[in-house]
């Protein structure tokens, strides 16, 4: 039922629109950084009551917060090459399945090219630099 609403937010929010995502990369209109700087904002709050009150996840288990390697090389590679399939496909992974459920069927493209490279990246990952 989340995934349900979460796509059909997407959809009437236009963050799944080709055309909202290219006006981003444009720098065009506020509309996409507004909804990425509230989601941004809503994470950290989150995370933040997590820490703070130490929730626990279903079935009374410990959620644990992992601190991420340090090494800024992965990052810019990888957000470059996220960045660069975004603004060709016009969409980023939370929209190509809101865009299948709204019947833009070539999207199915994208998302092979999606798994291929998530496989890619799989078989090369201990190959990679840290």
């Amino acid at each position: 039922m989340v995934g349900v609403f979460f796509g059909i937010v997407m959809y009437k929010s236009e963050a799944a629109s080709w055309f909202r995502i290219y006006e981003m990369f444009q720098f065009g209109a506020f509309h996409m950084y507004g909804i990425i700087g509230s989601a941004l904002v809503l994470g950290i709050l989150g995370i933040q009551v997590i820490k703070r009150k130490n929730l626990k996840a279903f079935g009374n288990q410990e959620m644990r917060l992992n601190p991420k390697e340090k090494g800024i090389s992965r990052y810019l590679i990888g957000g470059i090459i996220f960045g660069l399939g975004w603004a060709l496909a016009g969409a980023c992974p939370g929209p190509m399945y809101v865009l299948i459920g709204a019947g833009y069927y070539s999207i199915l493209v994208v998302i092979g090219g999606a798994l291929l490279g998530t496989f890619a990246y799989g078989l090369l990952k201990d190959k990679l630099p840290h």
